[in-house]
């Protein structure tokens, strides 16, 4: 197995994760994987978005493992793919709980830990949700003091949530689709 495709698959990314990741196409990260070697640039910002020393994207042995494993992403072990259901089911969950801050975090996150799924993608959907969490009320509290009156303070509550409900049901599309999440944050809050 190619090192790219080893380092790729460890961290659990399919191709099309990594292309958005690095900036490389999906066919430069297939020709590599089939035995083509990365040079330069795509070289440089393949070992950037693995978070790797280029070098172990040259090396034809497999890499070693990372001293800390992450927990299985599913609870058969026969497999290492990611149960799109249950990120599925992880990333709804949030959707019954908008109006009561913080179930809105805490059941995604029970979720995680329930179906013992710590992957990329379902940190970025609990990530999302205090994002959401911290923002509303900032938001809120800047129309308030701008004084529009009634109407427009229940116009922007309901904006408010119906955004938090746009982003989980355009996620759970994208789940479905593609795999991979529509609306993403570049980093991790937890």
């Amino acid at each position: 197995m190619s090192p790219l495709k080893n380092l790729r698959e460890h961290r659990h990314l399919t191709q099309e994760e990594l292309s958005e990741q690095s900036g490389v196409s999906v066919r430069t990260i297939q020709r590599i994987e089939s035995g083509k070697a990365p040079k330069g640039y795509t070289l440089r910002v393949l070992a950037k978005a693995l978070n790797v020393a280029e070098q172990e994207l040259l090396d034809t042995v497999a890499p070693e493992e990372p001293q800390e494993q992450e927990v299985p992403f599913s609870n058969t072990s026969s497999t290492n793919e990611l149960d799109y259901g249950k990120v599925k089911i992880m990333n709804l969950s949030a959707l019954p709980f908008l109006i009561v801050p913080l179930f809105n975090i805490l059941v995604p996150l029970l979720l995680m830990h329930v179906f013992k799924i710590k992957h990329p993608i379902t940190k970025q959907i609990v990530s999302l949700q205090i994002l959401w969490t911290i923002l509303t009320p900032i938001v809120f509290m800047l129309f308030i003091f701008l004084k529009l009156g009634r109407e427009f303070t229940l116009v922007l509550m309901i904006v408010l949530v119906l955004s938090n409900v746009f982003v989980i049901v355009r996620n759970a599309v994208a789940i479905d689709r593609h795999k991979a999440l529509y609306f993403r944050l570049n980093f991790s809050m937890i």
